[in-house]
Formats: structure tokens, sequence, C-alpha cells
């Protein structure tokens, strides 16, 4: 990903239609790298997940600036994204390559409103699988903490005092880890993104079992 960073961190300071127009090349050369990471990815994943067959996404980056304040018309990053397959597998893969900034995430950025509920239905019944997943000790290693945006009080419907209130404030249910510079330049860098979803299986699967079942353990879907 040589090239990919040395274009970001040159386009950085220098976010015009102009500099890109006459640095088309370098631009082109970056995207060939970043289309390969993505087909690389998806073979990886695809050792031990299941993909749709559409479901791999390159992120553009031109920015739709017509409602943002911000004018500036690239994204200083390149990003994709990777979406498991079926109803019986939940969540997706992410990554975002930015120079000093790189990372992968996975889990549910926005779930919908009748899923969150279940969710957090099925979190206060019963958290203490997907607190055992969460608290594992390599698991918190690779991982830290549960990320995502998060309400300031209980959720509509459930008590302030609930056992599981840390769990249930949350409207997304995210696992990111950081990429140094030196990590997204090597050649094996596919494959530690990869390596890093794996670890994340035992959440998804977690998260995705609440979602499947209803409150006494029943398949929603046949």
């Amino acid at each position: 990903m040589k090239n990919t960073l040395q274009f970001l961190s040159r386009l950085k300071s220098n976010n015009n239609r102009e500099w890109f127009e006459k640095n088309k090349k370098q631009y082109e050369i970056s995207n060939d790298e970043t289309k390969a990471l993505a087909a690389s990815l998806e073979s990886l994943i695809r050792e031990f997940d299941e993909l749709e067959p559409s479901g791999t996404k390159i992120y553009r980056i031109y920015r739709d600036v017509r409602f943002s304040n911000d004018k500036t018309p690239y994204k200083i990053t390149r990003s994709m994204s990777f979406t498991r397959a079926g109803e019986e597998r939940r969540g997706g893969y992410y990554v975002q390559i930015q120079p000093g900034q790189s990372f992968l995430a996975t889990g549910f950025w926005g779930p919908e409103p009748a899923d969150l509920l279940h969710i957090r239905k099925q979190i206060s019944q019963d958290s203490e699988q997907l607190r055992k997943v969460l608290d594992g000790k390599s698991f918190k290693s690779y991982f830290g903490e549960l990320y995502g945006d998060q309400l300031k009080t209980a959720p509509k419907g459930f008590e302030k005092d609930d056992p599981a209130i840390d769990l249930l404030r949350y409207k997304q249910f995210i696992l990111t880890h950081s990429f140094t510079d030196e990590e997204v330049l090597a050649p094996n860098f596919a494959s530690l993104v990869a390596a890093g979803y794996k670890k994340a299986m035992p959440f998804l699967n977690c998260m995705t079992e609440m979602l499947i079942t209803d409150l006494n353990g029943v398949p929603l879907i046949r």
C-alpha cells in the first residue's frame, strides 16, 4: 500500500481538483493497489466466513459536498467493506487506510430500529454470553472496548438500574483495531486484517444469535 499512503499524504495538503488532475496517474496507481487489497481480503475472509456475492464495496474517493460545510472535493482515506451472507450471518467488515490512522472495524454500524430493540431485549434478559466474549483476555487485548454511539440514559422501555444498562445504551456495536503505517506497508497486510476479522467471529456469532432467535431461544428464521 506504499503508493496509496504516499498519494493520500500528498492529497491531504493539496485537496483541490487542479492538483488531483495533475496527479491523476498517481491516483490510478493507488486505486489499483486499493482494488488489489479488496480482492485479497475478500478471498481471505471467504476462508472462514461467507460473504454476499456482491457484498464487497470500495468507497469512492470523491466527496459529496452538497450538504457539507467542508467543500474539499476528495476524501483523504481509502476504505472498503464486506457484507456477511444470509439471514444467519449478520454484521460486516470494514477497513480504512489513512496515513497514521489506518484501522479495521467490524460489527453492527446501524441496526434497524426493530433489530436494535430486539438486541436490547436479548441483552437485558441475559448478557452473560456477550460479556464473556467482550471480556475475553486475548479479545480485549486486540479490540479493547466495545465502540459505538450511545444514549446518555436508558433506552425507552428499559430501566436505568438494569444490570446490563452499560450495554443497553449502545446504538451501534462496533469493534476496532488500529494499524501502524509499517503494518499497512507490510507484504502480509491483507493477512493481518483478515486475522483481525477472524478474531471477531465469536462476537459476530453471539450478536447474530441474538438477532435470529426469540427471547426463548427459538429460531426466527427457517
